[in-house]
């Protein structure tokens, strides 16, 4: 127990307990009279005896009473507080993690009773057992406080969703938090937190005093294991108190699949690799099968090592030592390996990657992967340029059916004459043609050489590489004008047309600014410190790739991600990438993809068998999400497909697959702090967080109660 005002307690204790038993000592004073009897001596000597001063006191209830009220006073007036299992505020917001390393079966959660040796739990249990006391908890409603105190239920992986507002109901709060099911995204802590801050105390500006604090804060209880790369990006507010309650161990070994991916050779696109990402948290190396799996049966089984986790710089550790007295996960880099399938296989097909371990292994959610292999083709591309080797050096190494150079002016002509068609893919060398737009004002179904028809530069039907040209709104963006020199700050590494692309490694001399308007169908994939940098453009009629600055006013073309960048464009522009853009997608995304227009009963197929009916936009585009678990999603519909679907019982399919792959979600070692932006909040235990309840309410009780006794004392003894 604590008092949170001692002192004030002990001087107002030095002046009243001694004047009370001054009191006692007092004489008091009377006159002299007669009486007519001496009957009344013996009461009156009495009365003097007990008045006298210096005198010892005698046994006086009364004074052992009133002494009583005193100190119940005095010990109110001192504040006293106890912990109890709770939070500082009467507004609780409990924020639970369940992204996908929250599934480790570290959470060690056992029933009352159970042996040690019991099989533990998932983590995001034990977040949900520990919520669960915090609501048992919450202060109910009292003689002091009506109120009681409220609590809210926020869960979050990727996004993030309340799931109870503020509410004193225990019952709905425990509703909310036993409803909340695993998934298999990354964990964001941004968009969480951006929910509890609009139900938390702001501040505002006031000329006299500047930004003040206004409404009442709160306690913010985070229950995860702490692999949140985000945080750094969460400010705490000034009238919130922040609690992390970690779950899991720091040290839990866990081997998973960090990445996997399908690459067909440029030289003969029959020869498939299937590419095996690995990581490992253990403190050993591990050995593990790696089990290659197409189309439902074994094709290739191999033993993996991979390497042991090693321990941070002595610096970091040293730093880490000096905030913690435990170990934590943060302080190890996990040790990595990877293997490579070679493969003859021109077909397409589903493959699944799996791993397995005799040793212990905490997440099984990240070991398998699965990918859809689209069948092998050869493109026709058509180049449109005035000439230029460098574009054409990086498709020297595809085996391509057809690679013809084209002048624009060619090129153009046969645009207008419909003879394009026997291209897959144009490559638009710093050059747009002139396409036939509807005029403003001209009915939408305009037909070409109609008055209400208009001839502008712009994006070609079909699918195209645009290098070094800006195509104009309404399929295009807006140029504001040439820039000197960029460098990339993001991009999107899980597009096929960027995963090795390297553009974090280069430099661009001469750069073309331009914006994106909103409500068009433009995509940024890559943005530079000037603006965006890659874009795509998609709608019922083009697919395009759009790079507005010329690759050659950089140093790209040094780098060999230069041609794995034509290369991956192309491949992913054309029909046979056309499943390759929307086979992949990653836990907590929305799953999106094109059906052929006019494609009627169009659904979706979850792993666990679900279905759900999808409706196509204008250009064909479908969307659902976000999606929360791996494995393969279908897409079926009623109509042709592309050469990346097949077709099955007379509907068209197109397999999607779904993959955790995360390096940081395998790396699951729980955090000893989380660093926020404008602070550091150490993992605390159930003690650390408990709260300060009250007593001084309960002592004034206690006092009223012993005035009322000694009212009573004093009321017999007079009448005696």
């Amino acid at each position: 127990m604590t008092f949170a005002t001692p002192i004030l307690a002990g001087i107002a204790a030095a002046i009243a307990v001694p004047a009370l038993i001054i009191l006692y000592f007092l004489k008091l004073r009377r006159r002299d009279m007669e009486v007519s009897t001496t009957l009344l001596w013996k009461k009156a000597i009495q009365d003097l005896q007990a008045n006298a001063p210096f005198q010892k006191l005698r046994n006086n209830i009364l004074l052992f009473l009133q002494l009583l009220i005193l100190a119940a006073a005095l010990l109110a007036l001192a504040q006293p507080e106890y912990r109890d299992q709770g939070l500082t505020n009467a507004r609780h917001i409990i924020i639970i993690d369940n992204s996908a390393s929250m599934n480790a079966t570290d959470g060690r959660v056992l029933p009352p009773g159970a042996p040690p040796e019991s099989t533990p739990t998932t983590r995001l249990d034990a977040a949900k057992q520990r919520a669960l006391q915090l609501v048992d908890a919450l202060k109910e409603p009292g003689v002091f406080d009506n109120q009681g105190e409220e609590a809210m239920v926020i869960v979050f992986n990727a996004s993030a969703q309340v799931l109870q507002t503020f509410t004193p109901s225990k019952t709905d709060l425990r509703n909310a938090i036993n409803s909340i099911q695993p998934t298999d995204a990354p964990g964001q802590l941004e968009r969480a937190w951006a929910l509890a801050e609009a139900y938390t105390g702001k501040k505002v500006f006031q000329e006299d005093k500047g930004f003040v604090p206004v409404g009442p804060g709160a306690t913010v209880h985070l229950l995860s294991d702490g692999r949140l790369p985000d945080a750094m990006k969460v400010q705490r507010g000034e009238t919130d108190a922040v609690f992390y309650h970690r779950v899991g161990t720091p040290d839990a070994p866990n081997v998973g699949i960090t990445g996997v991916r399908a690459e067909r050779a440029f030289d003969n696109p029959s020869r498939l690799s299937i590419f095996v990402g690995l990581q490992s948290t253990a403190r050993q190396p591990r050995s593990v099968d790696v089990e290659l799996i197409i189309d439902g049966a074994t094709t290739n089984v191999r033993d993996v090592v991979v390497g042991a986790a090693r321990p941070k710089d002595a610096a970091a550790l040293d730093q880490d030592d000096n905030d913690g007295k435990e170990d934590s996960g943060d302080k190890w880099v996990p040790g990595l390996g990877g293997f490579v399938f070679p493969i003859d296989r021109a077909e397409g097909g589903i493959a699944t990657v799996r791993i397995s371990t005799r040793e212990p292994d905490a997440l099984p959610s990240d070991n398998i992967g699965y990918l859809v292999i689209p069948p092998a083709k050869r493109l026709a591309v058509a180049l449109v340029s005035e000439g230029s080797l460098l574009i054409q050096s990086a498709f020297r190494g595809m085996k391509l059916s057809a690679l013809d150079v084209i002048k624009p002016a060619q090129f153009q002509q046969m645009l207008d004459d419909g003879k394009a068609g026997q291209y897959d893919v144009f490559v638009l060398d710093r050059f747009l043609p002139q396409v036939k737009v509807a005029a403003v004002g001209a009915p939408a179904d305009a037909a070409p050489g109609d008055a209400g028809a208009a001839r502008t530069p712009g994006l070609p039907p079909g699918r195209s590489l645009v290098l070094g040209a800006v195509p104009p709104p309404p399929l295009g963006v807006v140029d504001e004008g040439p820039a000197e020199g960029a460098v990339f700050a993001d991009f999107r590494r899980d597009h096929p047309a960027l995963a090795l692309s390297a553009l974090d490694k280069i430099t661009i001399s001469k750069f073309r600014r331009v914006s994106v308007r909103p409500d068009t169908p433009v995509r940024v994939l890559a943005s530079t410190d000037k603006g965006p940098g890659v874009l795509e453009v998609s709608d019922a009629s083009v697919l395009s790739i759009v790079v507005p600055w010329d690759p050659g006013d950089s140093d790209w073309w040094l780098d060999p991600g230069w041609v794995l960048f034509m290369a991956g464009a192309v491949l992913y522009l054309s029909d046979s990438g056309a499943g390759a853009s929307g086979d992949t997608v990653r836990p907590g995304d929305t799953l999106r993809t094109r059906v052929p227009l006019g494609s009627r009963d169009v659904r979706l197929t979850t792993p666990d068998n679900a279905r759900h009916t999808l409706e196509p936009a204008g250009d064909g585009s479908v969307a659902f999400g976000p999606v929360l678990r791996n494995g393969i999603y279908t897409v079926s519909w009623q109509g042709p497909g592309t050469a990346a679907d097949f077709v099955v019982d007379g509907r068209s399919r197109r397999p999607i697959a779904a993959n955790l792959a995360d390096p940081n979600e395998s790396d699951i070692g729980a955090a000893a702090r989380l660093d926020l932006a404008n602070d550091r909040v150490s993992a605390r235990s159930d003690e650390e967080t408990a709260l300060r309840r009250k007593i001084w309410p309960y002592l004034l009780l206690v006092a009223l109660a012993i005035i009322m006794l000694e009212w009573w004392v004093y009321n017999r003894k007079v009448a005696i």
